[in-house]
């Protein structure tokens, strides 16, 4: 059990690193250093921990037996001035859920593929990394601010509408909340449908 627990939180980090990455390194393709000279390209989880969302919040869903793993990272700045492009900020929101379900096909052709060869013990952690990017790429992309899916959708808005970005973004954690607290359960099928595409297990 407390085996698990660390290596649910080590993937978690990991996941969510690779997350804020590539949300720089998108952001730097496109035209905004400040992550890069921020020293936020980094692959070094100490640049990017956050104590409460990297660690507290993962450990207390674990020891709660909540039924889903996810956390947060530092999020990574991006000045969306210097961006190229009418749809850059929209890149770079989206690029850190790509890394996530990227992850999440590799090792989940891997569980697919490997059952034969491969050892139970790896299997499992592979299994672990599949859920736990599932879980952040499909909870990233809900159009809800300050989650990466409503800084795509706002990217779309037309620009007399933005007003309504600031009025939600006021309130983004409360929003959050109750999201994660009331609607959360209506994903889970979502994420156990995609698991089993990629790994041919029928049930998580």
């Amino acid at each position: 059990m407390q085996l698990d627990a660390i290596f649910s939180i080590l993937i978690l980090i990991v996941s969510v690193v690779a997350h804020e990455v590539s949300h720089g390194l998108m952001a730097n393709y496109l035209g905004d250093p400040t992550a890069r000279l921020q020293g936020r390209l980094s692959l070094n989880p100490l640049s990017h921990i956050d104590p409460i969302g990297s660690i507290v919040v993962p450990m207390a869903l674990f020891f709660m037996s909540a039924g889903v793993m996810f956390g947060w990272a530092k999020p990574v700045p991006v000045n969306p001035y210097n961006l190229k492009g009418k749809h850059g900020e929209a890149m770079v929101a989206g690029a850190g859920p790509l890394a996530n379900i990227f992850i999440a096909t590799v090792f989940g052709l891997v569980v697919r593929f490997g059952g034969e060869v491969l050892s139970p013990s790896f299997l499992h952690i592979a299994v672990l990394v599949v859920i736990m990017n599932i879980v952040l790429a499909i909870f990233n992309l809900v159009p809800v601010p300050p989650l990466d899916g409503s800084k795509i959708l706002f990217s779309f808005l037309p620009y007399h509408l933005q007003h309504v970005r600031e009025s939600l973004e006021r309130y983004g954690f409360f929003i959050v909340l109750f999201f994660i607290v009331f609607l959360w359960q209506y994903l889970t099928p979502v994420i156990g449908f995609i698991f089993s595409g990629l790994t041919g297990i029928s049930s998580l």
